[in-house]
């Protein structure tokens, strides 16, 4: 591989060079036959936002942690509430996940706390039910 560079790159370059030649003809006020491409829009990428807070122990850091979640996920739907984690604030490789996010048959997912007992239960009023034990 000669270039190893993106491709984004490449396009341009090859653009600048058709637009130069464009425009070296009778009239240099000529526009060249070829526009230059649009950028292509890059993919949605995922980030992640810490939050810091202070509680009494790890059982009401965790109950906080899926409160706020669940807040946030109510202020703006477009969330992934079911990657939501928490962990102590000097260790994040600690990080535990909030929300159970076991798959029904539909594929829909689990969206209880982590942990819970009894059934699955999709989101939303009236969700699927699926797995075992008693609710």
């Amino acid at each position: 591989m000669r270039e190893n560079m993106p491709p984004w790159w490449r396009e341009r370059r090859v653009v600048r060079a058709i637009e130069r030649a464009g425009a070296v003809g009778p009239d240099p006020g000529d526009r060249p036959l070829l526009a230059a491409p649009r950028p292509a829009p890059r993919p949605p990428r995922w980030f992640t936002a810490h939050l810091g807070f202070t509680a009494a122990g790890p059982e009401q850091a965790r109950d906080l942690a899926v409160a706020y979640a669940e807040a946030l996920n109510l202020l703006r739907p477009e969330l992934a509430l079911g990657a939501a984690a928490w962990s102590p604030a000097d260790a994040w490789h600690r990080a535990e996940r909030l929300f159970c996010g076991a798959e029904g048959p539909d594929g829909e997912r689990c969206a209880d706390v982590a942990g819970h007992p009894g059934f699955h239960h999709a989101p939303g009023l009236g969700g699927l039910s699926w797995g075992e034990g008693d609710r």
